[in-house]
């Protein structure tokens, strides 16, 4: 896997640690998906204990959300201040939902996107492979429908600088994409006899890198800044259906959760300057996009991906990219 492992790589998992985050999220409502467990969960922590004042964590698991909430509001001595809100991103009904409910709140001052899927188990849900469904198709979905509640939030709030911040992954580096230059991409990359699941979860996130790139170009960063962050290799369940190889790999190199998820509270955190860029270690660090991504080529496959995806998006809430 040489397009990960490069001596920045293992200066990052073992040597730098990124910042713990500081500043003041008081008064702010802040959104977190996959806050059941993971990254996510010790996000939500650091969340509540810079004094955000409404915390929602996304889940698909109510159960285990709710002892999530428990375990956070009691670290912090907060009671209170998390929701649990369920959101299924392999289920197009249950994103409508939850952004429909969105749509009702105050205010939201950020989101951070950060529920994924990581397996080697073929599965189809809403017609295209479940890990492309979930990592891209759900996750742009959500994003652009809490797009208006971040821009009216700024409207009313001036002082305020909402984020839209996506979780990626260093692993979009690996995959050789050459499907982009056929027709119907998304319908390839489902077709469980040519399916390669073993590189699915980087494929996946390369595909989410490109509609971000595309998603942030079309919008005004003095509105809602729009980012992703690379959180590097950490212990958390993402991997629990990604196989031995994988297991392994977090068990000699993995950084700790609550270290890896300092990267997601600077997406939200950081400032105009990180608008439509790549983060890693908590840095706006763009050359750790691949050379593909930043290639003519990449663009290309940028246009064609995200045309393909707001196609189905355009079918499943008609007129939604009016949002941007």
């Amino acid at each position: 896997m040489p397009g990960v492992f490069t001596a920045g790589f293992f200066y990052s998992q073992f040597i730098y640690r990124p910042a713990y985050p500081e500043g003041s999220l008081e008064g702010q409502t802040v959104l977190i998906t996959g806050a059941n467990v993971g990254l996510g969960l010790e996000a939500a922590r650091h969340a509540v204990r810079l004094g955000a004042s409404r915390v929602i964590i996304g889940v698909r698991n109510v159960k285990a959300g709710e002892e999530a909430k428990q375990d956070i509001e009691t670290s912090n001595n907060r009671p209170g201040v998390c929701e649990v809100w369920e959101v299924d991103l392999s289920s197009y009904s249950s994103v409508l939902a939850f952004g429909d409910r969105i749509s009702k709140l105050p205010r939201l001052d950020s989101a951070i996107l950060n529920a994924g899927l990581a397996t080697q188990n073929f599965e189809l849900a809403e017609g295209y492979e479940r890990t492309i469904t979930v990592n891209v198709i759900g996750t742009l979905l959500m994003g652009l429908l809490i797009l208006p509640k971040l821009k009216a939030t700024k409207a009313e709030y001036p002082e305020t600088h909402p984020h839209l911040t996506f979780v990626v992954s260093e692993v979009h580096r690996l995959p050789d994409f050459e499907e982009w230059k056929q027709d119907n991409t998304l319908q390839i990359l489902s077709d469980k006899d040519k399916a390669q699941m073993n590189i699915r979860y980087p494929l996946s996130k390369l595909l989410e890198v490109l509609v971000v790139l595309e998603l942030a170009g079309r919008v005004r960063g003095s509105e809602v800044i729009v980012n992703m962050v690379n959180p590097g290799l950490c212990h958390s369940q993402l991997g629990r259906e990604a196989g031995l190889i994988f297991g392994v790999m977090k068990l000699i190199m993995a950084r700790s959760t609550e270290v890896g998820s300092r990267t997601l509270l600077a997406g939200i955190l950081t400032g105009l300057e990180s608008h439509g860029s790549y983060m890693s270690d908590g840095l706006v660090e763009n050359t750790g996009l691949s050379t593909f991504v930043r290639s003519s080529d990449g663009v290309k496959a940028r246009t064609k991906v995200w045309n393909e995806v707001t196609a189905i998006l355009e079918g499943v809430r008609p007129g939604i990219l009016q949002n941007i």
